[in-house]
């Protein structure tokens, strides 16, 4: 891991306070005119995060588009990974810095990554058919798995019953779903297996952890049973394949944007009052032609009221769950806005792209605004 400490600041301001602000929760734009006549207050905006200005854009560490980035459980640190096969990891908060660039854990596109819950490392999966382990304390790698035959698309972690054992799940283009024991130290063996028989684009573990959903080349969600290593049953609802799963902070709903265009919330409650289990039927974030699996999130600071995808169209549609109305369109980007994920506590939204930058961005002084 290359140390940042000595290069200028990743985080590069796009409006920022003014110094002598009236209040610490007040952000005041002025016009940028030379003539003083024309400089002006513009507007007030309220501030609702810690952040440092409403928007602000990390940049610079990745030469290619970003295909993953997630806040850490605590809010405080953010991690992307590159079509340039690296990690970066950043500060949430000022002065934003790109503290870590880890640029050699693979050998292809690193397609996506997840926290840890229980320790300080960081999982990644990647085009060259491994499952990297890295100690962030340290930025080297612990364990390497050759854990496919083919591109791994995705992973998602959890802790397991009361023994506190965290397993990751990986789905691949090879059409399986392997269970790995998480941590720095395990088995180079999967605990599970599962044959699926079409290529899986993206898995979610349930809140109980006894079951995965996987999004598959049949426009299918199966869910399986990984402890009885059954399916044991389906959701269907979308003509295309879906590009990323994401489970709700109460664990009864699952969001699945797919290359249709369509975005389907289903109903994964044990006993659900809907015979197809679709929820809601969301549309408003574009795939595009590129079928770039974009990755959608639940809002963490509301419970779960909102719910955001990226597009091709270089936006990030925000949706009310329960009205299914869009509530806003965020604009910033250069390109196909690829993943996105909302701060586990307060109303921060996260976005990469395909410009090879995130934005961080108060939700409600920058949609309002």
């Amino acid at each position: 891991m290359s140390k940042r400490s000595a290069s200028p600041p990743g985080g590069a301001l796009i409006k920022r306070a003014r110094s002598g602000s009236p209040a610490p929760n007040t952000q005041i734009a002025i016009s940028s005119s030379n003539d003083e006549r024309q400089q002006a207050l513009i507007r007030t905006v309220k501030r609702t995060s810690s952040l440092e200005a409403p928007i602000i854009s990390l940049s610079g560490s990745h030469s290619a588009e970003i295909l993953s980035c997630r806040f850490d459980p605590t809010g405080q640190n953010i991690a992307a990974c590159s079509a340039d096969r690296s990690v970066s990891l950043w500060r949430t908060y000022s002065p934003n810095t790109n503290y870590g660039l880890i640029s050699n854990l693979h050998k292809a596109p690193v397609l996506d990554l997840q926290w840890s819950l229980a320790s300080q490392v960081l999982y990644t999966v990647s085009a060259d058919h491994t499952l990297n382990v890295t100690d962030l304390t340290t930025g080297q790698r612990v364990r390497k798995l050759h854990a496919h035959r083919g591109i791994i698309n995705s992973l998602d972690r959890t802790l397991a019953g009361g023994a506190g054992v965290e397993l990751v799940a990986t789905g691949g283009d090879d059409g399986t779903i392997r269970i790995w024991e998480g941590g720095d130290e395990g088995p180079k063996q999967p605990v599970s297996v599962y044959e699926l028989g079409c290529p899986i684009t993206s898995v979610a573990w349930s809140a109980d952890g006894a079951s995965i959903y996987a999004g598959a080349l049949d426009n299918e969600i199966h869910v399986i049973d990984f402890r009885k290593n059954e399916e044991v049953y389906t959701l269907v609802g979308h003509t295309d394949t879906p590009t990323s799963l994401s489970l709700s902070p109460n664990g009864q709903y699952l969001l699945s944007p797919s290359f249709s265009s369509q975005t389907i919330i289903h109903d994964v409650r044990p006993f659900s009052p809907s015979p197809n289990r679709i929820h809601r039927v969301l549309m408003g974030a574009p795939a595009g032609f590129e079928n770039t699996l974009l990755r959608g999130a639940w809002s963490k600071d509301d419970g779960g009221r909102r719910v955001g995808v990226g597009g091709a169209d270089r936006t990030v549609c925000i949706w009310d769950v329960e009205s299914g109305k869009v509530l806003y369109k965020l604009p910033g980007h250069k390109g196909t806005v690829t993943a996105v994920d909302f701060h586990p506590k307060e109303p921060i939204i996260l976005t990469g792209s395909k410009d090879a930058t995130m934005l961080l961005g108060e939700i409600e002084p920058t949609l309002g605004a």
